[in-house]
C-alpha cells in the first residue's frame, strides 16, 4: 500500500488552528486610552504602519502601543529622527487620551515637530463606536 494517510495531519492542522485562534487576541497588547470623540475624516490606510505616540491619562508618553513608558523626550525625538529617515512617507500620528491635559498633547506634537517631521495627524475616535 502506498498511499499517505492524512488524517493525523488533519487532526495536527485543526489542533494548531484551535491553539492559534486562542493566543492571536492575546498577543495583541497596548495602552489603555479614551479617545476623543470627533466627527473627522479618516485617514487613507496604507500598508505602512504609522509612528504612534500614545498619551495615557496620566500624561505618559508611549511608543507605538509598547507598554513601557519613555521617560526621556530625547528617546521619543531621537527614534521620530531615524523613522523619518528610514520612510519619509510614513505617517506620526498623536493619540491622546480624552482626560489627559492639553498641554500634554502639545508637548507631544512640539516634541514631533523638534525632531523634523513635517506633519503631525491626531487620532480620535469616531462617534459612531463605543
Amino acid at each position: 500500500m502506498s498511499e499517505i494517510n492524512v488524517v493525523p495531519y488533519i487532526d495536527v492542522m485543526l489542533v494548531l488552528l484551535i491553539i492559534f485562534m486562542v493566543t492571536a487576541p492575546l498577543l495583541t497588547q497596548g495602552v489603555k486610552v479614551e479617545l476623543p470623540i470627533a466627527n473627522s475624516e479618516p485617514i487613507e490606510e496604507d500598508d505602512v504602519e504609522p509612528f504612534l505616540l500614545t498619551i495615557n491619562k496620566d500624561g505618559e508618553y508611549f511608543l507605538n502601543d509598547e507598554e513601557e513608558a519613555i521617560t526621556d523626550p530625547k528617546i521619543i525625538r531621537l527614534k521620530a529622527q531615524a523613522v523619518l529617515r528610514n520612510n519619509p512617507d510614513i505617517p506620526f500620528l498623536v493619540r491622546g487620551d480624552g482626560s489627559v491635559a492639553y498641554q500634554a498633547v502639545i508637548d507631544a506634537i512640539t516634541l514631533l515637530q523638534a525632531a523634523g517631521i513635517p506633519s503631525v495627524g491626531l487620532v480620535t475616535k469616531d462617534p459612531g463606536t463605543s
